[in-house]
């Protein structure tokens, strides 16, 4: 894995094989990042990170200013690697919360101008994860909602929603309020 952009880009990042977790590809990334570079101003955004992992999408969106990133994820190996990486990398607007990804939509208070969700694949909850983000109020009005899911996977319907794209295996699908 590497930062793509600003002011760690080019780094490599090497979590451990140890950690649960299925990161982001890099060519499905910078496509992302590629959509997102004409649709948000990184330095003037609120960022959340569900089921942040290995934290890839999170030192992507701090290396590109981002004021804040709040990741979020279950397992407590992966909020130790973020953390570390993150002071490593010197990107200090990164917090971590070890939470059940789930239990956190329900009961944050925060809102956030993008959201950024990349649950295990084969999770339940799936189709209908965009609509409990929105309907918990996490995206602020204006704001925009990516949640990366296997192709083949279809969400539920949403007035929200944008568009999708493709990637092979995985997609985009994007939504706003």
């Amino acid at each position: 894995m590497r930062i793509i952009g600003g002011k760690a880009a080019g780094l490599r990042i090497n979590p451990p094989t140890s950690l649960p977790v299925r990161p982001t590809t890099d060519i499905a990334k910078e496509a992302l990042f590629n959509i997102l570079n004409n649709r948000i101003e990184f330095d003037e955004i609120d960022c959340l990170d569900l089921f942040a992992g290995t934290g890839n999408i999170s030192f992507e969106l701090a290396s590109r200013g981002a004021v804040s990133v709040d990741a979020i994820d279950q397992h407590a190996k992966c909020i130790m690697y973020i953390d570390e990486t993150a002071k490593k990398l010197k990107l200090e607007q990164i917090k971590t919360r070890r939470a059940d990804v789930f239990k956190y939509i329900k009961s944050a208070k925060k809102s956030y101008d993008f959201i950024f969700a990349d649950p295990p694949y084969d999770i339940g909850a799936l189709p209908q994860l965009a609509q409990m983000i929105l309907d918990g109020d996490l995206l602020k009005p204006g704001g925009l909602l990516v949640i990366e899911h296997p192709s083949s996977r279809k969400l539920a319907e949403s007035p929200y929603f944008v568009e999708i794209r493709v990637y092979g295996n995985s997609s985009f699908s994007f939504y706003s309020k």
